[in-house]
């Protein structure tokens, strides 16, 4: 059984970048493997943890095509309708509330 090497926040050797990492220098892994991860601590809870990948490895980003763009917009503005009174909210409504502030805020009447 092979373990993923563990190193301390901020410490990871180079040619290693997480996720987010790659995204902001206009790559993704492409399909290679998890090679390490790095832990940063926490008082309370367990560690933080973020996976490594070989930024030689890593591939660029597709381009963003006319049909995704349109998909994209569409599913974002269904997440913005308020299923409770049909209004366009103006941000995305929160999944923990369901519809927008005003309709979570108003009063619910009681069946008597």
């Amino acid at each position: 059984m092979s373990a993923l090497p563990v190193y301390p926040w901020r410490l990871a050797p180079e040619g290693l970048a997480t996720f987010r990492q790659l995204r902001a220098m206009g790559l993704r892994p492409g399909g290679s493997p998890v090679v390490a991860q790095v832990e940063r601590p926490r008082r309370r809870r367990g560690p933080l943890v973020a996976y490594l990948y070989r930024i030689d490895l890593a591939k660029p980003v597709r381009p963003m095509t006319p049909a995704k763009r349109a998909a994209l917009a569409k599913a974002n503005a269904a997440r913005r309708v308020c299923p409770g009174c049909g209004r366009d909210a103006g941000y995305r409504i929160p999944p923990t509330l369901g519809m927008c502030v005003p309709c979570a805020d108003a009063p619910t009447e009681l069946a008597a």
